[in-house]
């Protein structure tokens, strides 16, 4: 086992901190440089190399997030088009009368995020399926913090974690685990439907709940500055391209699974054929004035993607200190095993444990969230499945469930519904705070994963 160390212990007590910060709705961006200024010193042990420390972490941040900026920042530009010549309009038209109250958009909005998501990722459902379900479901009277939490917790929620279908999450905590992955994968499913269904239930409880009461702003923010110019297409012209555009997109999807493009080989294909759409639509539309046009889109939606992701970049450059991003940016300070922060924490609490079926189970939820809070959710899934193999020896079995819970709850948390810079396609998409959003699914969430730990428990 690693052995702690003073970094370590800074790690956690900034941690605490944030989560605390997070809980008051305070902001945490002061916070997370302090934590990053703190950890740089003890690292370089100098003052000038931990006020660098920050700039570089920063810069490293930055570098990590750009293609999930750049694709967000052309999603909505090619959106401001649809929306400024109708074609959105005609676009949605299909879904109006299935989409009737914020209460059916819901769970509409969530289901069809899932599907998608189970077979390419949430990534990619997010820039599919948000520009065109968005000002819908906001008419139908969702406010788009709604549409968000719906999206986020069936898609980098449900979906990521079970990952039925491309079984990449699995297949990594089962070769961990030293398991078959159709073992992993069949004791997954009643954790993913009992956490499935109790956060997403409690979620929507809730905000109904202060909907009524006036607590949510359903006025609706997204491209709100966007005016639609009549007569820059003709009727048959926009139902054209209201079908044409989909059809692109659901070639993407064949194109995805017949070269069997996953994570961010398949955001940038969407993120390609946004650009496309968007540079056919500028210069058919607006023909002499198209070249300025498309400078505009870009500016407007590269303006937009810079000023979601700037409040999360010192929160991601604290966060990235806990993974392997620490021996990028402040070298090899840490002992020569550790493969990161957050993963020798949750080896550590793992050892610290006295062994029977409830403390197994217990643990590996609380492995799997440590290991989640450095936002990817997949980085340290492979410990849950390594320790998930020690306990299961220890108390006589359960291998599968173990490694399954420790899955569920490490994507829950870092995959993510949790974590603020990991929210960000989803919240840039319906333009909410990912503070916000991520204040909202922690309560669904933790009582989510109580409820799932406990039914592991009767499972082993």
């Amino acid at each position: 086992m690693v052995e702690l160390t003073t970094l370590h212990l800074i790690f956690s007590l900034f941690l605490g901190f944030i989560i605390l910060f997070l809980i008051t709705r305070q902001d945490t961006s002061l916070i997370c440089i302090a934590g990053v200024f703190a950890l740089a010193l003890v690292a370089t042990g100098t003052l000038t190399g931990s006020i660098s420390g920050i700039f570089n972490s920063f810069s490293y941040a930055i570098k990590e997030l750009t293609p999930t900026i750049l694709v967000i920042s052309v999603i909505v530009a090619m959106s401001k088009v649809l929306e400024q010549t109708g074609i959105i309009d005609v676009m949605v038209k299909p879904f109006e009368k299935l989409m009737k109250n914020a209460n059916v958009t819901f769970w509409v909005v969530g289901i069809l995020m899932m599907i998608v998501s189970f077979f390419f990722w949430p990534s990619p459902a997010v820039a599919l399926l948000g520009a065109v379900l968005l000002p819908l479901a906001i008419r139908s009277g969702l406010p788009p913090i709604g549409v968000a939490i719906a999206m986020n917790l069936f898609g980098h929620g449900i979906a990521l974690s079970g990952d039925f279908v491309i079984q990449g999450a699995p297949k990594i905590t089962a070769d961990a685990a030293g398991l078959p992955v159709s073992e992993v994968v069949s004791a997954s499913v009643p954790l993913v439907i009992v956490m499935g269904a109790v956060t997403t239930i409690t979620a929507f409880i809730m905000l109904k709940r202060d909907m009524k009461r006036g607590k949510i702003d359903t006025t609706p923010t997204v491209n709100a500055e966007v005016k639609k110019e009549a007569g820059l297409l003709k009727s048959w012209q926009r139902r054209l391209f209201a079908i044409l555009i989909p059809i692109i997109f659901g070639l993407d999807i064949v194109a995805m699974f017949y070269f069997k493009l996953q994570g961010g080989d398949a955001t940038a294909l969407i993120g390609g054929t946004a650009v496309i759409i968007l540079l056919f639509l500028s210069m058919l539309t607006y023909k002499k004035k198209g070249l300025e046009k498309v400078t505009e889109s870009f500016i407007d939606g590269f303006q937009f993607g810079f000023k979601v992701f700037g409040p999360v970049i010192p929160i991601a450059a604290f966060f990235y200190l806990g993974d392997s991003g620490f021996f990028q940016i402040l070298g090899n300070a840490l002992p020569a095993n550790s493969t990161g922060i957050v993963n020798d924490l949750g080896l550590a609490l793992a050892h610290s444990m006295p062994m029977n079926s409830g403390v197994a189970a217990g643990t590996l939820t609380l492995v799997g969230a440590i290991t989640g809070l450095d936002g990817s959710g997949f980085s340290g899934i492979s410990l849950a499945g390594s320790v998930a193999a020690l306990f299961s020896h220890a108390i006589g079995g359960g291998a599968a469930v173990l490694t399954a819970l420790g899955q569920v709850s490490a994507i829950w948390v870092g995959g993510g519904t949790l974590i603020p810079w990991a929210l960000i396609p989803v919240a840039a998409i319906c333009n909410v705070s990912p503070f916000e959003l991520a204040r909202r699914n922690l309560i669904p969430v933790v009582v989510g994963l109580v409820v799932t730990t406990i039914v592991a428990m009767f499972l082993i």
